[in-house]
């Protein structure tokens, strides 16, 4: 993508910057990026580490000469929050499909959901979703997911550090996850209802840490739009 000639006061994204934002629910991880390309016109704009629309959290966007940079911040640790629903699933692991297959979870006690995350920590092998951007035969596998198409996916190793129960509220529990990178916390949610025999799906999920950087780092796009607006109105 050829750069476009830049206001004076922009030269500093387009020498790279690594932005820090909190991800809005709903918008996808290339909205973020589209906006700020807007915002700044610098053409060179990425992102490191996709988010979920339906996720919200830390999301590192690079410009310019930083987008050399991606590579390295993708493959840090990540820290999530969120929770899990137990007693259905849904096809997408997550609420962008309903939950189906509604099972009885009154058996459950705090015992079995805690001792069930420890099968989930270490190094494990982890099927990602059918309905995700991971490509097969240079195509999304979630474009034949939705069609209905069977979807068969490898198991892949991932690690997960440390993954917690905080708080149990049922049909909901709520986790923290510490882990690598490469690693669906959708899947885990589908793995882990699975686990305790009644299906579960990830029905919110927060990201708040990438390597050294926290989400209370982060800014509102709202806050980054107002700076820079301000800044090209100081500088005419």
């Amino acid at each position: 993508m050829r750069q476009k000639e830049i206001h004076p006061s922009m030269q500093p994204y387009l020498d790279g910057k690594v932005l820090l934002f909190d991800k809005p629910l709903e918008w996808t991880s290339f909205d973020v990026v589209k906006k700020v390309r807007i915002l700044t016109r610098i053409s060179k704009v990425g992102h490191a580490g996709t988010l979920d629309p339906l996720a919200t959290g830390l999301l590192i966007v690079c410009t310019g000469k930083f987008t050399k940079k991606i590579n390295e911040y993708m493959g840090m640790e990540k820290e999530y929050t969120g929770t899990f629903t137990l007693g259905a699933v849904t096809p997408t692991y997550d609420l962008e499909s309903e939950p189906e297959n509604s099972k009885d979870i009154t058996h459950l006690t705090p015992e079995m959901i805690h001792a069930a995350t420890r099968q989930f920590t270490g190094p494990i092998m982890q099927v990602p979703p059918a309905h995700s951007a991971i490509k097969k035969d240079g195509k999304p596998v979630y474009l034949a997911a939705r069609k209905g198409e069977d979807v068969q996916l490898e198991p892949r190793p991932v690690t997960i550090h440390a993954f917690e129960i905080e708080k149990i509220e049922l049909p909901k529990v709520y986790f923290r996850v510490v882990c690598s990178t490469g690693t669906y916390i959708r899947s885990l949610a589908n793995d882990f209802g699975a686990a305790l025999g009644v299906g579960g799906y990830m029905s919110s999920l927060c990201r708040t840490r990438i390597g050294v950087f926290e989400l209370s780092e982060a800014m509102s796009l709202t806050d980054f739009e107002a700076s820079i607006k301000k800044t090209l109105a100081s500088e005419g």
